[in-house]
């Protein structure tokens, strides 16, 4: 379904691959993995994820030469990392968070402990995703129970145009392209032409409308569309 986070795991043993992946499925995440360094950096360029759960121990490259060579680059940097070791000497954990990991987890571990700190990290990222409500001067996004209000009135908003906000929300001042919200918000298995994304934000702009309100999407020429 679109909209849901995308989380990476990054896994060499079949086996702690499978029960990862399968339990944050259950989360009502969407999944993608990796059984080797180099296979992540890849899958990264390819499908950028919400989180990364990443292991220590990988082979070609290691987990913390995929931290680093992420957390180096512009366009991957503020993707978090949770960092999965078996290595427990404090020195490992300072190692691993200096790399630029997010988080740290040693093995063996909780699954429901790795899914609370995952929650965290998309807490921060990706609010929206853990059920919080969401505000941007005189609009607030309230995913629980699926309304937006503006100026205290509730505003009347289609299951895309409520996609479309909610992805705006969540990084207020971000410029988004038009194929950028097409994977965010119909999905990246879906093909939707990139003017439909034209014709569901004059949508959303119209139903943002309340009395004197001004517009707060931003169209920028060449670019696309911004919050702010």
């Amino acid at each position: 379904m679109a909209g849901e986070p995308t989380v990476l795991v990054v896994e060499d043993e079949p086996a702690q691959r499978e029960v990862l992946a399968y339990n944050i499925r259950a989360e009502g995440f969407q999944v993608v993995t990796a059984e080797a360094g180099d296979e992540a950096l890849v899958v990264v360029q390819e499908t950028p994820p919400d989180v990364i759960v990443l292991d220590w121990m990988l082979p070609h490259v290691s987990g913390i030469e995929v931290c680093r060579q992420l957390k180096s680059s512009g366009d991957t940097a503020r993707i978090p990392i949770i960092m999965l070791s078996a290595r427990t000497e404090e020195i490992d954990k300072v190692r691993g968070l200096e790399t630029g990991a997010d988080d740290y987890v040693t093995k063996p571990y909780s699954v429901a402990e790795l899914l609370a700190r995952l929650r965290t990290q998309l807490r921060r990222t990706r609010p929206a995703s853990v059920g919080e409500r969401l505000e941007y001067e005189d609009i607030m996004l309230d995913m629980a129970e699926h309304r937006v209000y503006r100026a205290g009135a509730s505003l009347s908003l289609g299951p895309t145009e409520f996609r479309l906000l909610t992805a705006f929300m969540e990084r207020p001042g971000r410029v988004w392209s038009r194929e950028q919200l097409l994977d965010r918000v119909w999905g990246r298995d879906i093909y939707v032409d990139s003017r439909t994304v034209d014709v569901h934000v004059g949508r959303l702009r119209k139903a943002l409308r309340v009395g004197e309100s001004e517009d707060p999407i931003r169209t920028v020429r060449g670019a696309g569309y911004s919050l702010g």
